[in-house]
């Protein structure tokens, strides 16, 4: 799965760790899903679209797409 995470975050101003941490995850795992390494379960998804504004349909694309 595809997502927009750093782009996202990159135009806020925060860092890695400052967006953990308004995640409530580590700054391992926004790394890991920066990367497409990690698909964030949907309690995580909803966290996601709840800072940035964003519905999760903006976020996340599926690779096939």
């Amino acid at each position: 799965m595809r997502n927009h995470l750093k782009s996202l975050r990159g135009q806020q101003g925060w860092s890695q760790a400052d967006l953990a941490e308004r995640l409530d995850v580590s700054r391992q795992t926004v790394i890991a899903l920066e990367k497409g390494k990690y698909d964030p379960s949907l309690p995580l998804a909803f966290r996601i679209s709840r800072v940035f504004g964003l519905p999760i349909e903006k976020l996340f694309e599926p690779d096939d797409l």
